[in-house]
């Protein structure tokens, strides 16, 4: 059997085949006979806690907002390997967005403000400036 592949998840970090685990079970739903005698619900799990490829602040800030452990369901297609395809991208984008700057309430930019109408305070800025004389 193959070995799975390693979920890179950015430039800084990629979870090794040996950190995930897999699990297959039948899919519920619509699909007939296929779906209910093949393993193609998929479920993947990382354990946050027991990483060791993630430093001690990636795995406070990730068990933040997953807890010790993050889990993925998938069962959309009646293809395992769609399903384990996409439970692998889901994962990779959790883990990115969970651990971007943006992640961690960062200051939103003066564009995002601008759109958002949370940027600038309620009074106009003329009002704010002293005056001159």
């Amino acid at each position: 059997m193959a070995r799975d592949p390693d979920i890179h998840v950015s430039n800084s970090l990629t979870i090794p085949a040996e950190e995930l685990v897999w699990r297959y079970s039948p899919s519920g739903g619509p699909g007939g006979q296929h779906a209910n005698k093949s393993n193609t619900r998929v479920e993947l799990i990382f354990e946050i806690a027991e990483s060791a490829v993630l430093s001690d602040g990636q795995r406070i800030i990730l068990a933040g907002s997953f807890g010790p452990r993050l889990r993925v369901v998938v069962d959309e297609s009646r293809s395992q390997m769609r399903n384990r395809q996409v439970a692998s991208e889901r994962l990779a984008s959790k883990l990115a967005d969970a651990s971007s700057p943006k992640g961690f309430g960062a200051q939103p930019s003066l564009a995002e403000g601008r759109k958002s109408g949370d940027f600038w305070p309620s009074e106009s800025r003329a009002s704010a400036r002293p005056a001159v004389g």
